[in-house]
């Protein structure tokens, strides 16, 4: 059995329900009945939170993975300059503008390398297996 409702809506929703209808080619009422069944379903509430939970929790291993990679990076980085600081002895004077110039030469190398690297796809960070662990010694 079907019971008629009057009911007044905004101009803009009217035309929103009008253009879905023509779109879909279904009657405007069936569109409606439809908005207030989900409105009214006491499992939609439930649907949309866990939806929103499985989004959460997959933002949330994503910023895992970011942090975990920049701890990594600053690991790496600082690793790198105490072992760079540790064996590089000072230059004598009339040798320090020898060096620049071979210094210059090595880090364009540097960044040469790492921009292939990157238009590759493939990262540093890549190589390290996940189950190395920090607190393992």
């Amino acid at each position: 059995m079907r019971d008629r409702l009057n009911l007044t809506l905004p101009a803009e929703m009217i035309g929103r329900i009008n253009e879905l209808a023509e779109r879909k080619r279904l009657p405007r009422s069936s569109i409606v009945e439809a908005a207030v069944a989900s409105f009214l379903s006491p499992d939609a509430l439930d649907k949309r939170e866990a939806a929103f939970t499985r989004r959460l929790d997959k933002l949330a291993r994503q910023m895992a993975r970011v942090e975990r990679d920049q701890r990594i990076t600053a690991d790496m980085l600082a690793l790198f300059v105490r072992f760079w600081l540790t064996i590089t002895p000072p230059l004598p004077e009339d040798a320090q503008s020898t060096a620049q110039i071979k210094g210059r030469e090595r880090f364009d190398g540097f960044i040469q390398t790492l921009g292939r690297q990157l238009q590759k796809g493939r990262s540093v960070l890549n190589e390290i297996p996940d189950d190395i662990g920090g607190d393992s010694a």
